[in-house]
């Protein structure tokens, strides 16, 4: 019986796939409410509003260049730094905290998070645009 070879480049395409994919939704959803929840946010923590547009960056731009595997250390690393915002700013009192259903509340930021950090450190695989 043959088994199934391991083959990271695909797993990777899947990582890639999955955590820009789904954060590109979030990321429209924000697009289209004109960012306006994010800028009440950064200026309830003393940040200058036009700070919320670069979730526009981390969210969809970084998304797509991770999907499409070009720079996507480069972009992973924006998307990392978005959420690290995200989390530090709107969900600080969150960080220790469970939601209705017992989970972790900050559970999809971390998500988001630890998923551009592992695509950080595997890099795209084989299956990129480039990787240079």
């Amino acid at each position: 019986m043959k088994t199934i070879e391991k083959n990271t480049d695909i797993g990777i395409l899947i990582l890639r796939v999955l955590v820009a994919g789904l954060l590109i939704f979030h990321g429209f959803g924000n697009l289209l409410s004109g960012y306006e929840f994010i800028k009440s946010m950064m200026a309830q923590s003393g940040l200058p509003e036009f700070i919320g547009y670069g979730a526009f960056i981390g969210e969809i731009v970084a998304p797509l260049l991770i999907i499409l595997g070009y720079k996507e250390r480069l972009a992973s690393l924006l998307v990392a730094s978005t959420m690290l915002v995200a989390i530090l700013t709107t969900h600080a009192n969150e960080i220790l905290a469970l939601n209705q259903f017992g989970g972790w509340a900050i559970e999809l930021q971390a998500f988001y998070l630890f998923g551009a950090i592992a695509i950080f450190f595997t890099g795209g695989g084989k299956y990129v645009i480039s990787d240079k």
